[in-house]
């Protein structure tokens, strides 16, 4: 899969919020509530993101309508596997040891992760 700049991932989340297909006007409406964006910026950027095939745009009607082909589900999966690959050399041990030392998690983060990989083992059973 294809990797996704920040502004990309900016638009798809409001692809992926919305779940239905957007005009390029209603996904600018979406963007302008952080920043400031530009319908030529936004264009340009939807091009790329059809390009790499995470959108596609439905011309069938007086207004182009943009719609998402990968599940956000699907991206974070795929981006989550490469980064714990890249990074910690695929060590889950190594990522949360960072996040915990990082001060990113805290010892009530590391319980749920605790419940949760339980609930995951006896699932498995």
């Amino acid at each position: 899969m294809k990797k996704l700049g920040d502004t990309e991932i900016e638009i798809m989340k409001i692809l992926w919020e919305k779940g239905i297909p957007m005009t390029s006007g209603e996904i600018l409406e979406g963007l302008n509530v952080s920043k400031s964006w530009k319908l030529s910026s936004l264009m340009t950027a939807l091009e790329r993101l059809a390009g790499k095939g995470f959108v596609v745009c439905d011309r069938s009607t007086r207004n182009n309508y943009y719609s998402t082909l990968i599940a956000k589900e699907e991206y974070q999966k795929a981006e989550s596997k490469f980064f714990l690959e890249k990074i910690f050399s695929n060590s889950v041990q190594k990522l949360v040891a960072n996040l915990y030392d990082g001060e990113a998690i805290s010892k009530d983060d590391l319980a749920s992760l605790k419940q949760w990989i339980e609930e995951v083992e006896q699932k498995e059973e």
